[in-house]
Parts: structure tokens; C-alpha cells; sequence
């Protein structure tokens, strides 16, 4: 599934037209995100105005280049107010508009976004001037899982050389337990790498792993979801083999 490439939106409208590229597999639409979380209540003025901004953009400046307009941690009053401007769109701008709710955010966001460049407040993997693990980037991909009500799952990585290890993990809004281990092919007892620990919304959204391989075996990150929720899991990492 190929998802919308984003290149900018809102105010820096006119930067991201210039970076556009015309020719076949280029970046040629907008995908604007809008976070209403700390939004002003339905009465104040920086909420019109905000809502103008984005449909001046849909409707009269760059209505051919704009692919969706996302608005998210969306407010229940604030869909009552969109349902009055509502008759005053066109079917096209309606088109176009995706809402979500607090608890809908990442989920949405990851059917247009990578989540590897969906940014770590919205339960994503991207950090911005932090060299908190220095290991990954945007260009590295990630894994997006679906970890179901009451159950347990479990990411195998399978070691073929010896090599150093390292990963980065979350689960969106945690409230599950989450550990690692190192099983060897030997048959010999397994190496606790992270206990089963208990993760609430209040601790690291990433969790970060290392660990030195010097035999072939497998590592296991397991996530256990006893909620009567599905969760959202995020893993990638990397292999760096060691010299004779």
C-alpha cells in the first residue's frame, strides 16, 4: 500500500509547492496535519481563523495539490462546529477533511504517514533535534503491529552471525508488559535482556535495546496486551556484525 507523501502544508504552503516534483514516483501533493489539542474553545477567534487558514487552502489557493487535511486530538464540540460550516463546503473540500479523536490520533495518522516519520508526541517514532538514539533515522522503516485484546505478541528476529543488535520499540498508550530475551540455538538457557516490565502512558513512549550476539540463537521482544483494547506496536531495528 503506497501512502501520500507529505511535504508541508499551512502556512509554508508557497515553500512546499516549490519543493514539488512533477515527474513519476515525485512529491506532488500536500498532506497538512492540524493538532487541536490545546485548541481554543468554539467561540474564540484563533479557532476561525485557524479553520479559515486551512480552507483557504483546500478551496481557493492549492485545491488541486492538497491531498487531506487532518485534524487531530479533535475535540467532540468541534465536530458540532464543523457540521455548521459544513453546508458552505464544496463536495471536493469535504472530501478531503479526516478527522480523529485523542485516542484515534496515531491510528489515523498511520494510514497516510510511515510511522517512522510520524512524530513521537503522536505515537509515532520521529524525534526532532535529538540525538536520544542516534541509531535510527527517518529513513530507517518500522514494523506497525496490532497487538490484540488479551493477548500476547511476540517479534522473533531470528541471529545468523555474531553481530551487535540494536532496536527501538513502542506500543501506543502502553498499559501492557513488555520484555526481551535472547534464546540461543545451543539449546541453552535463554538470556533475560529486559525483564517483563509493566508500561503505563507515563513512562518513555520508545524503549531502546542493545545487546551483543556471540552465538546464533534469536532475540524476542514480547508485548502482552491484557487490556480489553487493541494496541498499536512499533518495532525496527538493526544488525551489526562482529569481525572474526
Amino acid at each position: 500500500e503506497k501512502r501520500t507523501k507529505s511535504c508541508g502544508g499551512g502556512s509554508s504552503s508557497e515553500k512546499s509547492i516549490r519543493k514539488f516534483d512533477f515527474n513519476p514516483g515525485g512529491i506532488c501533493t500536500i498532506f497538512q496535519v492540524s493538532d487541536l489539542k490545546n485548541s481554543p474553545g468554539p467561540g474564540k477567534r484563533e479557532l476561525r481563523i485557524a479553520t479559515k487558514q486551512a480552507l483557504q487552502l483546500l478551496q481557493d489557493n492549492y485545491p488541486e495539490f492538497v491531498a487531506k487535511q487532518v485534524f487531530i486530538n479533535v475535540p467532540w464540540w468541534y465536530l458540532a462546529f464543523y457540521a455548521m460550516i459544513n453546508p458552505f463546503l464544496t463536495q471536493r473540500t469535504k472530501s478531503k477533511f479526516v478527522f480523529a479523536s485523542p485516542s484515534k490520533t496515531a491510528e489515523t495518522l498511520f494510514k497516510y504517514i510511515s510511522p517512522e516519520q510520524v512524530a513521537v508526541q503522536y505515537g509515532g517514532l520521529s524525534v526532532d533535534n535529538c540525538d536520544c538514539n542516534p541509531d535510527f533515522t527517518v529513513s530507517d522503516p518500522a514494523t506497525e503491529m496490532t497487538v490484540k485484546p488479551g493477548t500476547k505478541q511476540i517479534v522473533e528476529i531470528i541471529i545468523y552471525e555474531k553481530c551487535v543488535i540494536v532496536w527501538e520499540l513502542r506500543v501506543v498508550g502502553w498499559e501492557v508488559s513488555y520484555g526481551a530475551e535472547f534464546v540461543p540455538d545451543s539449546g541453552e538457557f535463554s538470556v533475560n535482556i529486559q525483564k517483563p516490565k509493566k508500561m503505563s502512558p507515563l513512562d518513555e513512549p520508545v524503549v531502546h535495546g542493545t545487546f551483543k550476539v556471540s552465538e546464533l540463537g534469536k532475540v524476542l521482544l514480547t508485548v502482552d496486551n491484557p487490556t480489553s483494547k487493541k494496541k498499536k506496536l512499533l518495532y525496527r531495528f538493526k544488525i551489526d556484525l562482529l569481525g572474526d
